[in-house]
């Protein structure tokens, strides 16, 4: 839809949000098959498209050089065949997934002879507000369609072209498909004031999932007046104890800092334990790749192309080719950094001592903790979920990757035979 001259952000997305209740009473109710058949029908349309969406995807990457993006956020925003095609089989796996609306969570019989039960079923209507990166605009409308929820999708400026081209797609083959054509919304105005919109449109949308960079978490944490579904900083540790292999330890630094940068799972801090004998190769290996390492006194005198750490370091998502590096006494200091200065999302140690892998695991407080893996997993593809909507960091309704059953709630079922309460 275009907004209309006279018509004001909140008037927007207020009719929006009404649209998007009245679809969602509708998806709620429709069979796996259903909800499954739109979104295979929205993939084929994405790579129908794909020649228009990689173009307008072009003018954004344009854009963005011109208006000097970094290069890990134009690494986010870029699209090409490879990527997109991702995107859309990314749809299709979703499509495939199991379906959790109406999974019963557990069932029992009072002695009365009632018989609860609790049930799956959508959230509602879910705004989705992200940045940079234009695959979100599919992910988020595959996952909430196939959980049995409307979506209302507000992208950032810099991916206005992008999200345009794939919200057009996807939307093109749930209508062919017979899905109400209300089921994904894309917010059509760049205006920030949409998002102040979004935020309090009580009784219309249902939870909001912010996914972008710290200061845009902070604001919708702020000012939401609707429940929020936080996915904060990066700001991931990999630990290297004393007792890791010295190869496995290069390689999963190496992977969990350079695959992909931009990510939200890409290793921020290397902390490597004073009893790991020779950290001078890992050090080396990174610096050689191109990483600029920010070090502690100690990591410095390893290598003199290391430059000096300062306090704000240890508290910085880079999303780029930059690690902090500290060295620490054993992994109850490697803990103790990690809660003064993580940010609960993914935190991995290297080792091959049992016990103290153990140790961490139970002991880092974060949404996702690995043992001797690379930080650049935490994603919800490679957790099997398909794609995901978000890294849940908060404690409560959803944790991690969040993907279909993390955009379901439950209700309780209560069938009697004529009971009533004395």
């Amino acid at each position: 839809m275009d907004q209309t001259p006279d018509s004001s952000p909140e008037t927007l997305i207020a009719d929006m949000g009404r649209r998007a209740r009245a679809a969602a009473g509708s998806l709620a109710g429709l069979p796996t098959t259903a909800k499954a058949d739109g979104l295979r029908a929205a993939a084929a349309a994405m790579r129908t498209q794909a020649d228009a969406i990689l173009a307008a995807n072009a003018l954004d990457v344009a854009a963005g050089e011109a208006n000097g993006l970094s290069g890990a956020l134009l690494d986010r925003l870029r699209l090409d065949p490879a990527r997109l095609e991702g995107a859309a089989a990314g749809v299709e796996a979703v499509a495939a997934l199991p379906d959790p609306v109406g999974e019963t969570i557990s069932a029992s019989e009072r002695p009365n002879g009632l018989k609860l039960a609790r049930v799956r079923v959508p959230i509602g209507v879910i705004g989705i507000i992200y940045e940079s990166r234009p695959n979100v605009t599919a992910d988020a409308a595959a996952l909430c369609v196939m959980s049995g929820n409307a979506a209302i999708l507000r992208g950032g400026s810099e991916a206005a072209h992008s999200n345009r081209a794939i919200h057009a797609a996807f939307a093109a083959g749930l209508a062919q498909a017979g899905l109400p054509a209300d089921s994904v919304q894309l917010v059509p105005i760049t205006d920030r004031a949409a998002v102040g919109a979004m935020l309090k449109a009580e009784g219309l949308i249902d939870m909001v999932v912010p996914r972008g960079g710290k200061s845009l978490v902070a604001r919708v944490q702020a000012e939401a007046r609707v429940p929020v579904l936080a996915h904060l900083d990066g700001i991931n540790h990999s630990y290297i104890d004393g007792a890791a292999d010295p190869a496995m330890a290069l390689d999963l630094a190496v992977n969990a800092k350079l695959r992909r940068t931009g990510i939200c799972g890409a290793t921020e801090t290397l902390l490597i334990d004073r009893a790991f004998a020779d950290p001078a190769p890992i050090l080396a290996a990174l610096l050689d790749k191109g990483c600029e390492l920010r070090g502690d006194a100690e990591i410095r005198a390893l290598d003199p192309r290391i430059v000096p750490a300062t306090d704000a370091d240890w508290d910085t998502e880079y999303l780029d080719a930059i690690l902090s590096v500290k060295r620490v006494d054993g992994v109850e200091d490697a803990m103790a950094h990690i809660a003064a200065h993580g940010s609960h999302h993914t935190d991995a140690i290297v080792t091959q001592d049992a016990a103290t892998a153990e140790r961490f695991l139970n002991g880092v407080d974060s949404a996702i903790v690995m043992w001797n893996a690379s930080t650049q997993f935490a994603d919800g593809g490679e957790f099997g979920l398909g794609a995901e909507i978000g890294i849940a960091t908060g404690r409560l309704h959803a944790r991690g990757p969040v993907a279909l059953e993390g955009l379901t709630t439950y209700k309780w079922v209560v069938r009697g035979t004529g009971q009533t309460r004395p």
